[in-house]
């Protein structure tokens, strides 16, 4: 009498399960990764020995030519807080980052960064890491 077992098991491991996991990490990580977008003028930023990586949502960039740019969008000097008050309600948050080139002069970014406080937004200034 053989005695033959009625469960075969298939030894072949099937991959499929395996693909679509990681196909949703990357999916996962292409998402996430972008959130951070950085700003597309060139700007010469002063470095920093900490720098912390904020979201922006409204980003004012000072150019060495003393061009004025809210959120890449050029404004008048005149222009800055009203432009700065617009970009604001559309944000969720009120976080204003300042780029600001290191060959401007400082009382142009205390004027803008009061005019940001001023409107009950948080101030950060982007920078460079110390290498």
């Amino acid at each position: 009498m053989s005695m033959k077992s009625r469960h075969n098991v298939d030894p072949a491991f099937s991959m499929s399960s395996m693909t679509d996991i990681i196909f949703l990490l990357l999916i996962f990580f292409m998402l996430t990764s972008s959130f951070i977008t950085p700003s597309g003028l060139p700007v010469n930023l002063p470095s920093s020995k900490s720098t912390n990586i904020v979201m922006q949502k409204v980003s004012v960039t000072i150019t060495k030519d003393m061009l004025y740019f809210v959120n890449d969008k050029r404004v008048a000097p005149a222009d800055i807080e009203t432009a700065i008050k617009r970009e604001l309600r559309n944000a969720d948050e009120g976080v204003v980052v300042l780029h600001i080139d290191k060959s401007v002069p400082t009382e142009h970014l205390v004027r803008v960064a009061g005019i940001a406080s001023s409107l009950k937004a948080k101030v950060s200034i982007a920078a460079q890491p110390n290498e």
